[in-house]
């Protein structure tokens, strides 16, 4: 038999699935093609959900937002005093920091607060913080929040001051954003990267793949060289080194943050209303004295390279501060963004010269007395 490619075809086009569709037939014949082509790509994500996402899952379920007592106070006339530590944006788990600052048990009792991993609720935490105090006792509340640990420092802050009995002594704020414009260019763009994915992805609030992927980009900069040739390297000694940091600390760890989690710490920045905050809490209610607003800040803004400290400071002072106002800026040589677990001897040097004496100043309103006429321009310190 002689071949003949036309004849071949005309034999397909007979005996092709759909060849007796009349209505529709191309539209329909089109559509069965992308099924079949998209079989391989359902069960990829099949694999995906079942090994990355539905474990994750599973142990969010079991998460719950709990307080872990650090110090005792130091002086045991200040047990009805609890200062609270919140971390921020990307942390679970504020033990670590509040451990490396045994200067807060000069105020009371230090309480580090563990983050509920399936997402962020300020009125939840407040609740958890009343409900702790008043079973063992403790009547007032200092409040201290790192970064993004400040937003919702003073929303839980507001919540105990005006929906409780207890008072709040102080609220406490390291390097915070007030607002999402105090959230310099780089860190605000990465975070906005983060809600895109976690839009648009199916399970990218619980998914490990997709966050190496995330922790390796943020971390690019180690280990592609872009400077040494025309054309970018991969440095893969730097590269696998950066891998297996991501992998033991953000994707391994059982108390790493999921996506889900800094999602909701970054929309917390985002509708942030902590001006409103701090005009609630310079309000006397029920009797109770308006609390000390305490910023601690690196000596040099541009030292901060993930909050515009200098642009908080001059909002903060605009809402808290002047002679009628509870602010006191406190200026630490040597210090980045909110980082007292690396700079723990003058974070506590801070806190022991400057922080302790204005909350318990602020308790007797004595403080406006002996801060001076511009609480912004006092308070720098040294190395003890």
């Amino acid at each position: 038999m002689d071949w003949d490619d036309e004849r071949r075809k005309a034999r397909l086009i007979e005996t092709r699935w759909g060849r007796d569709w009349r209505v529709l037939g191309r539209t329909r014949r089109c559509l069965l093609r992308v099924s079949l082509a998209s079989i391989p790509l359902l069960v990829l994500f099949g694999v995906y959900w079942r090994v990355d996402v539905a474990p994750e899952q599973r142990r969010l379920a079991d998460t719950r937002p709990s307080i872990d007592e650090i110090y005792g106070p130091r002086d045991p006339a200040d047990a009805t005093t609890a200062v609270v530590d919140l971390v921020g944006l990307g942390n679970l788990d504020a033990a670590p920091t509040a451990a490396t600052l045994p200067a807060l048990a000069d105020l009371g009792r230090v309480w580090s607060v563990r983050y509920d991993n399936r997402g962020l609720d300020t009125r939840v935490i407040s609740d958890l913080i009343d409900r702790r105090a008043t079973a063992v006792g403790v009547s007032n509340i200092v409040l201290v929040g790192h970064s993004m640990g400040g937003v919702v420092a003073l929303e839980a802050a507001q919540h105990l001051y005006e929906d409780s009995d207890k008072t709040v002594g102080g609220v406490v704020l390291d390097c915070t954003p007030v607002d999402l414009h105090a959230v310099r260019e780089a860190s605000r763009d990465a975070g906005e990267d983060l809600l895109r994915w976690i839009g648009w992805l199916p399970g990218a609030r619980e998914s490990r793949s997709l966050r190496t992927i995330v922790e390796m980009a943020a971390r690019q900069d180690r280990f592609v060289d872009t400077q040494s040739s025309w054309l970018p390297h991969i440095e893969w000694e730097e590269a696998a080194s950066a891998f297996d940091e991501v992998m033991r600390d953000k994707v391994l760890n059982p108390s790493a943050a999921s996506n889900g989690f800094i999602e909701s710490q970054f929309k917390t920045i985002v509708a942030s209303g902590a001006l409103d905050n701090l005009d609630a809490l310079s309000d006397e209610v029920d009797g109770k004295t308006a609390p000390a607003i305490v910023f601690l800040r690196p000596r040099d803004g541009a030292a901060d390279t993930v909050v515009d400290v200098d642009y908080s400071q001059r909002i903060l002072f605009e809402r808290s501060g002047g002679p009628d106002g509870n602010l006191r800026v406190v200026r630490m040589p040597g210090t980045g963004h909110a980082n007292p677990r690396q700079a723990a001897d003058m974070y506590n040097s801070a806190i022991t010269t400057r922080v302790v004496p204005m909350v318990d100043a602020s308790s007797s309103r004595a403080w406006k007395s002996s801060a001076g006429p511009d609480p912004t321009e006092r308070g720098e310190v040294s190395p003890r």
